[in-house]
């Protein structure tokens, strides 16, 4: 097969694609059905092929009134292909949102801050990650709130929150601002494992483990393996080490880039040598898609499994554009030539 060449005409439609280097904006002045459309709306619509969040721009405005730099959602160098960058939080942090590849028609693109290896998981959707900041914002400072945050987030805000919601809450009397948020906004990562961590401190490892295990139940956070990782660490802190390991294998099933630490970390818990690495590398020559379909496995499905695996070898040392040209041939072959040209995007 001639990657180069699909490779090329892959590159040759992109250029057709653009107009100069501020193509999204170009592109929504030029159309009447994208006029009122921010650059980053018009770039998911057009260039992601995905449905904007209808309070991006609210979410945008809370950034700026931040003092945060928004940055193109073309910006992606060195970044994890799948994610459309937002605002740059420090050096080597970005807040995104996430493009899964196989997203289920009107599923909402996750909030995630991108760092070198992968992502952390940040908030299910916009409007989450939005009544979020607003809540902090407000028990920060309680009483010279900035206002200007609360203005920036304009009607969308009032709905989702008002200042002193949390000090009417009976979980203020605790400053528990974790039972909050998990109570009244939505489930995060961040919150969960500090909960799980406040019990093994308090001597209390039952709650520790029921918590932990709420944490990985299905359909929390759907491709993430966070949670796995985490539960594979808590496990290893209580000394139930074969558990820990079990667990420690079972997120390495899961992305790579979503385990929210270093890969080596979970490897060593699961006891993965440099043979697993050997063995996937293995996989996505030639060869080894070939010798998957000989195996009935569709071709398809060979491509997305490659394309899964190159990203899980690219998070190891956060080199994400070495293998761009290839992820993107694994999607066309699988059928998402918008996917393929999406991840070959840059500014």
């Amino acid at each position: 097969m001639n990657y180069g060449a699909a490779v090329n005409r892959l590159k040759r439609g992109l250029i057709l694609l653009r107009v100069g280097r501020n193509f999204t904006r170009s592109f929504c002045s030029s159309s009447s059905s994208s006029s009122s459309l921010s650059e980053h709306e018009c770039f998911i619509k057009e260039i992601a092929k995905a449905q904007p969040p209808t309070h991006l721009t609210q979410l945008l405005n809370i950034f700026t009134a931040k003092g945060k730099s928004i940055v193109s959602p073309g910006a992606k160098q060195g970044l994890l292909p799948l994610t459309i960058p937002l605002v740059r939080v420090c050096p080597g942090s970005s807040i995104a949102l996430l493009r899964w590849p196989t997203a289920r028609p009107r599923m909402e693109m996750p909030v995630v801050e991108v760092q070198k290896h992968g992502v952390w998981f940040l908030a299910n959707n916009v409007d989450q990650f939005i009544h979020r900041i607003l809540v902090e914002e407000d028990v920060s400072k309680p009483e010279e709130s900035s206002q200007e945050i609360f203005d920036a987030a304009g009607e969308v805000g009032k709905k989702l929150y008002r200042k002193g919601n949390f000090a009417l809450s009976t979980m203020s009397r605790h400053m528990d601002l974790d039972a909050y948020l998990l109570r009244m906004v939505g489930l995060f990562p961040d919150s969960l494992e500090r909960k799980v961590i406040r019990h093994i401190e308090n001597g209390d490892h039952v709650s520790a483990f029921v918590a932990a295990d709420f944490y990985t139940k299905r359909g929390n956070f759907p491709g993430f393996a966070r949670p796995f990782a985490f539960n594979a660490k808590v496990l290893l802190k209580l000394e139930r080490s074969l558990e820990a390991k079990d667990a420690a294998r079972g997120a390495l099933k899961s992305s790579w880039w979503t385990l929210g630490c270093r890969y080596e970390e979970i490897a060593r818990i699961a006891e993965w040598g440099e043979e697993q690495i050997v063995k996937y590398k293995e996989r996505v020559t030639g060869e080894g898609r070939q010798r998957d379909i000989a195996r009935g496995k569709p071709m398809a499905q060979a491509s997305l499994d490659e394309a899964a695996l190159l990203l899980n070898l690219a998070s190891l040392e956060g080199k994400w554009d070495d293998s761009l040209e290839r992820l993107a041939q694994c999607y066309k072959e699988a059928g998402l030539e918008d996917i393929a040209k999406f991840v070959l995007y840059r500014d």
